[in-house]
Protein backbone atom coordinates (compact mmCIF):
# COMPACT_ATOMS: atom_id res chain seq x y z
CA UNK A 1 0.00 0.00 0.00
CA UNK A 2 1.47 3.31 -1.08
CA UNK A 3 1.90 5.88 1.67
CA UNK A 4 -0.44 8.83 1.35
CA UNK A 5 1.31 12.01 0.26
CA UNK A 6 -0.02 15.24 1.69
CA UNK A 7 0.86 18.61 0.29
CA UNK A 8 -0.55 22.08 -0.07
CA UNK A 9 -1.10 23.30 -3.57
CA UNK A 10 0.15 26.74 -4.58
CA UNK A 11 -3.47 27.93 -4.61
CA UNK A 12 -4.03 26.80 -1.01
CA UNK A 13 -0.75 28.33 0.11
CA UNK A 14 -1.66 31.61 -1.57
CA UNK A 15 -5.05 31.57 0.13
CA UNK A 16 -3.46 31.02 3.53
CA UNK A 17 -1.00 33.85 2.93
CA UNK A 18 -3.86 36.18 1.96
CA UNK A 19 -5.80 35.25 5.13
CA UNK A 20 -2.76 35.85 7.33
CA UNK A 21 -2.05 39.20 5.69
CA UNK A 22 -5.71 40.14 6.22
CA UNK A 23 -5.51 39.30 9.93
CA UNK A 24 -2.27 41.29 10.25
CA UNK A 25 -3.74 44.24 8.37
CA UNK A 26 -6.95 44.23 10.44
CA UNK A 27 -4.89 43.94 13.63
CA UNK A 28 -2.84 47.01 12.76
CA UNK A 29 -5.97 48.97 11.85
CA UNK A 30 -7.65 47.96 15.10
CA UNK A 31 -4.47 48.75 17.03
CA UNK A 32 -4.48 52.26 15.57
CA UNK A 33 -8.13 52.73 16.55
CA UNK A 34 -7.47 51.64 20.13
CA UNK A 35 -5.18 54.63 20.52
CA UNK A 36 -8.23 56.93 20.34
CA UNK A 37 -9.96 55.68 23.54
CA UNK A 38 -6.54 55.37 25.15
CA UNK A 39 -5.74 59.05 24.55
CA UNK A 40 -9.24 60.12 25.63
CA UNK A 41 -8.94 58.02 28.78
CA UNK A 42 -5.48 59.44 29.52
CA UNK A 43 -6.74 63.02 29.16
CA UNK A 44 -9.60 62.32 31.56
CA UNK A 45 -7.23 60.48 33.90
CA UNK A 46 -4.89 63.46 34.03
CA UNK A 47 -7.70 65.64 35.36
CA UNK A 48 -9.15 62.99 37.71
CA UNK A 49 -8.58 63.25 41.44
CA UNK A 50 -6.79 60.05 42.42
CA UNK A 51 -6.52 61.04 46.08
CA UNK A 52 -7.80 57.60 47.07
CA UNK A 53 -4.49 56.13 45.90
CA UNK A 54 -2.70 57.99 48.68
CA UNK A 55 -5.06 56.41 51.18
CA UNK A 56 -4.98 52.97 49.58
CA UNK A 57 -1.68 52.69 47.67
CA UNK A 58 -1.93 48.90 47.61
CA UNK A 59 -5.64 48.21 47.22
CA UNK A 60 -6.07 50.80 44.45
CA UNK A 61 -3.73 49.09 41.96
CA UNK A 62 -5.03 45.64 42.94
CA UNK A 63 -8.64 46.69 42.33
CA UNK A 64 -7.69 48.20 38.98
CA UNK A 65 -5.81 45.00 38.08
CA UNK A 66 -8.94 42.99 38.90
CA UNK A 67 -11.10 45.29 36.74
CA UNK A 68 -8.75 45.03 33.79
CA UNK A 69 -8.46 41.25 34.15
CA UNK A 70 -12.26 41.07 34.10
CA UNK A 71 -12.38 43.09 30.89
CA UNK A 72 -9.68 40.85 29.40
CA UNK A 73 -11.78 37.77 30.06
CA UNK A 74 -14.80 39.57 28.62
CA UNK A 75 -12.94 40.39 25.40
CA UNK A 76 -11.74 36.78 25.12
CA UNK A 77 -15.24 35.38 25.65
CA UNK A 78 -16.84 37.65 23.03
CA UNK A 79 -13.93 37.91 20.59
CA UNK A 80 -16.02 36.70 17.64
CA UNK A 81 -18.71 39.34 17.99
CA UNK A 82 -19.09 43.10 17.90
CA UNK A 83 -19.37 43.00 21.70
CA UNK A 84 -15.75 41.89 21.82
CA UNK A 85 -14.70 44.96 19.84
CA UNK A 86 -16.70 47.19 22.18
CA UNK A 87 -15.11 45.62 25.25
CA UNK A 88 -11.68 45.99 23.65
CA UNK A 89 -12.25 49.73 23.24
CA UNK A 90 -13.58 49.94 26.81
CA UNK A 91 -10.46 48.15 28.05
CA UNK A 92 -8.17 50.58 26.22
CA UNK A 93 -10.14 53.54 27.60
CA UNK A 94 -9.73 52.25 31.17
CA UNK A 95 -6.04 51.58 30.50
CA UNK A 96 -5.62 55.16 29.27
CA UNK A 97 -7.50 56.52 32.28
CA UNK A 98 -5.20 54.59 34.61
CA UNK A 99 -2.19 55.93 32.70
CA UNK A 100 -3.29 59.54 33.29
CA UNK A 101 -1.76 60.00 36.77
CA UNK A 102 1.62 58.71 35.59
CA UNK A 103 1.60 61.21 32.72
CA UNK A 104 0.55 63.98 35.08
CA UNK A 105 3.38 63.04 37.42
CA UNK A 106 5.86 63.07 34.52
CA UNK A 107 4.76 66.55 33.48
CA UNK A 108 5.82 67.89 36.88
CA UNK A 109 9.44 67.34 35.79
CA UNK A 110 11.21 70.10 33.86
CA UNK A 111 11.81 67.73 30.96
CA UNK A 112 8.64 65.70 31.53
CA UNK A 113 7.13 66.35 28.09
CA UNK A 114 10.42 65.38 26.44
CA UNK A 115 10.62 62.18 28.49
CA UNK A 116 7.06 61.19 27.55
CA UNK A 117 7.86 61.83 23.89
CA UNK A 118 11.08 59.81 24.16
CA UNK A 119 9.25 56.89 25.80
CA UNK A 120 6.58 56.96 23.08
CA UNK A 121 9.21 57.15 20.31
CA UNK A 122 11.19 54.33 21.90
CA UNK A 123 8.07 52.18 22.13
CA UNK A 124 7.27 52.86 18.47
CA UNK A 125 10.84 52.13 17.36
CA UNK A 126 10.95 48.82 19.25
CA UNK A 127 7.57 47.77 17.88
CA UNK A 128 8.45 48.70 14.29
CA UNK A 129 11.79 46.88 14.46
CA UNK A 130 10.47 43.67 16.02
CA UNK A 131 7.31 43.58 13.90
CA UNK A 132 9.42 44.00 10.77
CA UNK A 133 11.73 41.17 11.83
CA UNK A 134 8.78 38.84 12.46
CA UNK A 135 7.03 39.80 9.22
CA UNK A 136 10.03 39.76 6.88
CA UNK A 137 11.79 36.67 8.19
CA UNK A 138 8.51 34.76 8.84
CA UNK A 139 10.45 32.88 11.50
CA UNK A 140 8.28 31.04 14.01
CA UNK A 141 9.05 32.41 17.48
CA UNK A 142 6.63 30.01 19.13
CA UNK A 143 9.53 28.48 21.06
CA UNK A 144 9.48 31.62 23.24
CA UNK A 145 5.98 30.93 24.57
CA UNK A 146 6.87 29.03 27.75
CA UNK A 147 9.72 31.39 28.60
CA UNK A 148 7.49 34.45 28.15
CA UNK A 149 4.65 32.93 30.16
CA UNK A 150 6.91 32.06 33.09
CA UNK A 151 8.54 35.49 32.88
CA UNK A 152 5.13 37.18 32.96
CA UNK A 153 4.04 35.25 36.04
CA UNK A 154 7.28 36.07 37.85
CA UNK A 155 7.01 39.73 36.81
CA UNK A 156 3.45 39.96 38.16
CA UNK A 157 4.48 38.36 41.45
CA UNK A 158 7.43 40.72 41.78
CA UNK A 159 5.26 43.75 40.96
CA UNK A 160 2.60 42.83 43.51
CA UNK A 161 5.27 42.13 46.14
CA UNK A 162 6.85 45.52 45.49
CA UNK A 163 3.51 47.20 46.18
CA UNK A 164 4.03 46.15 49.79
CA UNK A 165 7.79 46.72 50.06
CA UNK A 166 8.09 49.76 47.74
CA UNK A 167 11.82 49.32 47.09
CA UNK A 168 12.98 51.88 44.45
CA UNK A 169 15.83 49.70 43.16
CA UNK A 170 13.46 46.73 42.79
CA UNK A 171 10.98 48.94 40.96
CA UNK A 172 13.65 49.94 38.44
CA UNK A 173 14.74 46.32 38.00
CA UNK A 174 11.11 45.28 37.39
CA UNK A 175 10.72 47.99 34.75
CA UNK A 176 13.95 46.96 33.01
CA UNK A 177 12.86 43.31 32.93
CA UNK A 178 9.42 44.39 31.68
CA UNK A 179 11.00 46.21 28.71
CA UNK A 180 12.77 43.01 27.65
CA UNK A 181 9.79 40.76 28.38
CA UNK A 182 7.17 42.76 26.49
CA UNK A 183 9.57 43.30 23.59
CA UNK A 184 9.68 39.50 23.41
CA UNK A 185 5.89 39.36 23.49
CA UNK A 186 5.69 41.74 20.51
CA UNK A 187 7.99 39.47 18.51
CA UNK A 188 6.00 36.42 19.59
CA UNK A 189 2.55 37.90 18.89
CA UNK A 190 3.37 39.27 15.44
CA UNK A 191 5.07 35.98 14.56
CA UNK A 192 1.92 34.06 15.55
CA UNK A 193 -0.16 36.16 13.16
CA UNK A 194 2.33 35.86 10.31
CA UNK A 195 2.55 32.09 10.74
CA UNK A 196 -1.17 31.50 11.17
CA UNK A 197 -1.13 30.80 14.91
CA UNK A 198 -3.57 33.64 15.64
CA UNK A 199 -6.51 34.16 13.30
CA UNK A 200 -8.71 36.42 15.44
CA UNK A 201 -7.72 40.04 14.99
CA UNK A 202 -9.50 41.16 18.18
CA UNK A 203 -7.33 38.88 20.32
CA UNK A 204 -4.27 39.71 18.22
CA UNK A 205 -4.90 43.42 18.81
CA UNK A 206 -5.37 42.87 22.53
CA UNK A 207 -2.08 40.97 22.83
CA UNK A 208 -0.02 43.57 20.98
CA UNK A 209 -1.77 46.47 22.74
CA UNK A 210 -0.92 45.04 26.16
CA UNK A 211 2.71 44.66 25.14
CA UNK A 212 2.90 48.23 23.82
CA UNK A 213 1.15 49.64 26.89
CA UNK A 214 3.45 47.89 29.34
CA UNK A 215 6.51 48.65 27.23
CA UNK A 216 5.65 52.36 27.19
CA UNK A 217 4.95 52.60 30.93
CA UNK A 218 8.15 50.69 31.75
CA UNK A 219 10.28 52.91 29.52
CA UNK A 220 8.62 56.00 30.98
CA UNK A 221 9.33 54.84 34.52
CA UNK A 222 12.98 54.15 33.72
CA UNK A 223 13.48 57.48 31.95
CA UNK A 224 11.85 59.44 34.78
CA UNK A 225 14.06 57.71 37.34
CA UNK A 226 17.28 58.04 35.36
CA UNK A 227 16.96 61.38 33.57
CA UNK A 228 14.03 63.24 35.11
CA UNK A 229 14.84 66.84 36.12
CA UNK A 230 12.71 67.99 39.03
CA UNK A 231 11.66 71.62 39.40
Amino acid sequence: MQPELRYSSPTVQTGLAVDRNKVLRNTYWMLGLTMIPTVIGAMIGMSTNFAFLAQAPIMGPLVMLAVMMGLLFGVSATRNSVVGIGLLFLFTFVAGWWLGPMLQYALHFKNGAQIITTAAAGTGAIFFTLATIATVTKKDFGFMQNFLFVGLILLMIASIANLFFAIPAASLAISAVAVLLFSGFILFDVSRIVNGGETNYVMATMGIYLSLYNLFTSLLHLLLALSGEKD
